[in-house]
């Protein structure tokens, strides 16, 4: 996803039910926050000792009498959306560019990516001589010649959620499951539990067994691969063993015992641990020495972001861990920089004080990874407002896009009682903007800006193709704006179309035209089904729709994960899952062909056993003459003309 947040920043406040009337008001004062919306920078702390200083400050105006922060929140994953609705989620020329098309010579597509040779994680992938499915806990190779499984290497029970190929090596993500309240977990927990976090496992695919796997107490955030190099973002908070109040012990003497604990900490607490076995042999310690952590000039403390560097050819070993004191939900990437993007909505509040509308800004860091080795920080900043997924953000000779939007932002999951907040906290309406930013020094340095975007409305997809953008934003109907971004100091808008409905995912489609994939909708805003558009944006003074494909009661996976979208543009063939909602439920993959400047239905495949294959297809690849759906129960092949079944591989 790649994508996911956990709310609440570094752990869960309060069990359910504790009122915000109950928060403990300690007489003592507390030390001013030291949390800041200004610019970001970096830089390094001067030694350990100091490093731990600072950090325990840091977080100190979050402790609470149960833990970190003062409102009733369950620290969960899944529980955050996007602003579509859904759970969130590399050598070439240092620009944005369409998305990897198969050449003439190339008889089988890829993963759909942001940026050309910039390959993403994703549960399904193919070198055109096999297929890779990652599936019910285990990796399968499927030989293309034979259209048989000819391997299976099981990850016992942790849980594949993404993988990465190159040659005969799969690097595999696996998650172990959140816990929902670390509130039942028991004081003398141990400051690195196996049971979460996650694990990466290095396969040999011609062996088809494990080699080596590296476990971290960090959440996996998104990954990037350019060759045979890996690059891994995870999250990891601060391993501290609070109390809480019992039948010993009140609020006010577990608020007063979690601080004395705060400043007992030491710097190993905050930095991320591992566990490596290689071949047998079992290592483990702290993954990042504190002098090599980078911290903003006010951190949160509540978090810290990993970037672990991998040669797929060789042994995982600990990743050339580089690291910062900082939180992070969206990863982009080019051939020449990663970016990690952060909205501030993570931080939890601060306790017995009511939240504060402010505005909320998105931290954005850049790291070097244009040379072997480990990535390189080399500047920060920030924009206003929230991002909607890395498709929000787009390099282009030096200079980052940036989509946001504003006014639509919480702070925190929980709401005061509506006699105690301030009537002046009333937020404004919303509105998007595309800021540009360029590098200077360390820093991130605004260059321009265009806003007035969907007044009221929030984006629910971008594009930025060139010096071109496009911002689709939604509220009742779907105003598709086009962007002139050549002049980085005054970018501005060009045109805009309004239609019902909204796309959720643009794609280039060549000639001047573009694709959306998204849902048809009332003149009132209500959803009605999958809708496929064809746009000519050939004039960006004037935006046209061409075509319109609308399946009513459904809904495509498509919309929230580009991963699952493909288009073949030597014949124009367009492949999306979809969930039908009719008499019954039913899962397939619906095949369209942009036929010049129409949208035509070619059929739909519908799996042998899509009633019970957990979702059925959600990934369809083009190879030779064929199309290849893949599910969780199995593969079936399909003649990319007229659909005939040609053959089933039940996993």
């Amino acid at each position: 996803m790649n994508g996911r947040k956990l709310l609440a920043g570094a752990a869960v406040l309060a069990v359910a039910g504790v009122s915000v009337s109950s928060a403990v008001r300690d007489e003592t004062p507390a030390p001013a926050p030291i949390v800041d919306y200004g610019p970001v920078r970096l830089v390094a702390f001067d030694s350990c000792d100091n490093a731990v200083t600072e950090l325990r400050r840091a977080l100190a105006p979050y402790v609470s009498a149960y833990g970190l922060g003062g409102g009733n929140v369950l620290y969960a994953e899944g529980m955050a959306t996007d602003s579509a609705g859904v759970a969130k989620n590399t050598p070439q020329a240092n620009n944005a560019t369409p998305p990897a098309q198969p050449s003439q010579q190339q008889d089988h597509s890829t993963t759909n990516v942001h940026e050309q040779g910039v390959d993403e994680p994703d549960i399904v992938k193919t070198d055109g001589k096999r297929v890779f499915s990652i599936a019910d806990g285990k990796l399968r190779v499927i030989d293309v010649a034979s259209k048989a499984v000819t391997g299976v290497v099981d990850l016992g029970e942790r849980r594949a959620s993404q993988l990465l190929v190159s040659g005969d090596r799969a690097l595999v993500v696996t998650e172990n499951a959140v816990p929902i309240m670390e509130k039942m977990l028991p004081p003398d927990r141990p400051s690195f539990a196996p049971e979460s976090g996650t694990e990466l496992v290095l396969v040999d695919l011609k062996a088809q067994k494990e080699i080596s796997s590296l476990k971290t107490d960090g959440f996996y955030l998104d990954a990037r691969q350019i060759g045979g190099t890996a690059r891994v973002v995870v999250r990891s908070q601060p391993r501290i063993s609070w109390v809480y109040p019992d039948q010993t012990t009140n609020e006010a003497g577990a608020l007063r015992r979690n601080k004395e604990i705060l400043q007992s900490e030491p710097i190993s607490s905050w930095l991320p641990r591992y566990e490596l076995n290689e071949n047998g042999a079992k290592s483990s310690g702290t993954l990042v020495d504190c002098a090599n952590v980078s911290r903003p000039t006010a951190p949160s403390a509540t978090s810290m972001l990993t970037v672990l560097t991998f040669q797929l050819s060789g042994q995982l070993g600990t990743g050339q861990p580089v690291s910062i004191v900082a939180d992070g939900d969206t990863v982009y990437g080019t051939g020449n920089n990663l970016y990690i993007a952060d909205d501030h909505r993570l931080l939890p509040e601060l306790p017995g004080r009511p939240p504060v509308q402010r505005p909320i800004t998105t931290a954005i860091h850049q790291f070097d990874i244009s040379q072997a080795g480990p990535p390189k920080h080399v500047a920060s900043g920030d924009v206003n407002g929230t991002l909607l997924n890395q498709y929000s953000l787009s390099e282009h000779e030096g200079v980052l896009r940036v989509a946001t939007t504003t006014g639509t932002e919480t702070r925190c999951c929980w709401r005061m009682p509506t006699d105690v907040v301030p009537q002046q906290q009333q937020q404004p309406p919303s509105q998007s903007f595309v800021t540009t930013l360029r590098r200077d020094g360390n820093k991130l340095a605004k260059v321009g800006e265009v806003g007035g975007l969907g007044k009221g409305e929030r984006i629910y997809s971008v594009r930025f193709i060139g010096k071109t953008g496009y911002v689709v934003t939604f509220r009742q109907t779907d105003p598709l704006y086009t962007l002139d971004l050549s002049d980085p100091k005054q970018p501005k808008v060009t045109g805009e179309l309004k239609i019902t409905g909204y796309s959720a995912y643009l794609h280039p489609a060549g000639d001047g035209r573009l694709i959306g994939v998204g849902q048809e909708a009332t003149e009132q805003g209500r959803t009605t089904g999958t809708q496929v558009s064809l746009f000519d944006v050939s004039n960006p003074a004037s935006p046209q729709r061409l075509a319109q494909y609308h399946l009513p009661n459904s809904n495509s996976e498509a919309q929230f994960d580009p991963h699952a979208f493909l288009y073949w543009p030597q014949d124009g063939t367009l492949v999306i899952p979809v969930s039908t909602y009719k008499t019954n439920y039913e899962v397939s993959s619906l095949v369209l062909r942009v036929d010049g400047n129409q949208l035509r239905e070619t059929g739909k495949i519908v799996e042998p056993q899509s009633q019970n294959s957990y979702g059925g297809a959600r990934r369809t690849i083009v190879i030779g003459d064929q199309l290849w759906s893949v599910s969780n129960a199995g593969v079936q092949i399909n003649a990319r003309n007229g659909l005939a079944q040609q053959a089933w591989l039940p996993f």
